[in-house]
């Protein structure tokens, strides 16, 4: 074989074998699979985390998932991670996994996060700091309570607060109604400055769009307060896999400022999720570096470094 033909063989030889690698390369990178309920908030950051373990050179799969579903595809093997474990309302779910090791904490991702009865900043200035002060101001608010979808436990709540004359609301009413219808009445009584009393929540765009004040819960049993963590829930076995992608979910903590935003950008704007997720890591590479501290790529890299590269203008 003459010289020039000899080394165009083995160039392309070369580039045959390098081509093979990568290819299996590529095959063998794991898909770690997200388990995501329909709620906004965790939808969002969902997304952001699926985006980062994909640059990180993982493959990522998202699936709708129920908080039992979730629990119990950790425990068979059909998902890695679930970044919606509220708690204490899962406890029940929970616990006894966690404390027989079928499915592990990796973090809080939320932490405080709030549903309660609310009231516009201005209604709150004028008085009204806690829910015994509400029946004071009845007729302004027409005793009137409203909330979100009917069979909601916090619904319950309050209509069991009305039913037992709880701070004499015994002859006010609760109005139910659908998270949009019920929001939708507080941003028109915000913008007449009329007075409105509803379920609130944080994180959620709520909290960004109007200016508004949780009631102080006084006395037991409480209209409607409650205080939750939100954890990121994992399958073990793939964390004791991958210690670059524990490491970051570990890491992986939110503000609920953040997620209001995420909220905000997704369910009220009504912008698709990836391009909201996208923007933000984007946007906010100093929050990203500090869930990617000292987190490695498949192959070895800088996590913060790719993500760097792969969300410049």
């Amino acid at each position: 074989m003459q010289p020039i033909r000899m080394l165009l063989a083995l160039g392309t030889a070369l580039a045959i074998t390098l081509s093979a690698s990568t290819t299996a390369a590529a095959a063998e990178a794991p898909t770690i699979r997200f388990g995501t309920p329909t709620w906004p908030g965790v939808t969002v950051k969902t997304e952001i985390a699926a985006q980062l373990v994909e640059t990180m050179g993982y493959e990522v799969n998202q699936t709708n998932a129920s908080p039992a579903f979730a629990y119990n595809a950790l425990t068979t093997d059909d998902l890695d991670a679930f970044l919606g474990g509220w708690m204490p309302t899962q406890e029940k779910m929970a616990d006894p996994l966690i404390e027989k090791g079928e499915v592990k904490v990796m973090a809080t991702n939320i932490s405080d996060a709030v549903m309660g009865i609310a009231v516009p900043e201005y209604v709150w200035q004028a008085g009204v700091k806690t829910e015994a002060d509400l029946d004071e101001y009845r007729e302004k608010f027409e005793s009137t309570i409203y909330a979100i979808e009917p069979g909601s436990g916090f619904n319950e709540s309050i209509k069991s607060s009305i039913d037992n004359d709880r701070h004499g609301l015994g002859d006010w009413e609760m109005v139910p109604s659908s998270t949009s219808g019920m929001l939708s009445q507080v941003g028109r009584a915000i913008d007449r400055e009329d007075w409105i009393v509803f379920l609130g929540w944080t994180p959620h765009w709520m909290n960004v769009t109007y200016d508004i004040r949780f009631l102080e819960a006084v006395g037991e049993p409480k209209i409607a307060d409650t205080r939750s963590d939100v954890l990121t829930v994992a399958n073990p076995v793939t964390m004791e896999a991958e210690p670059r992608l524990a490491r970051f979910f570990e890491q992986y903590v939110v503000s609920k400022d953040d997620q209001s935003k995420w909220v905000l950008e997704y369910s009220y704007n009504d912008r698709p999720k990836d391009e909201v997720a996208a923007e933000w890591i984007a946007n906010n590479i100093d929050t990203v570096a500090g869930w990617l501290d000292g987190v490695e790529t498949r192959d070895g890299g800088s996590a913060l470094e790719a993500v760097k590269a792969a969300y410049s203008d």
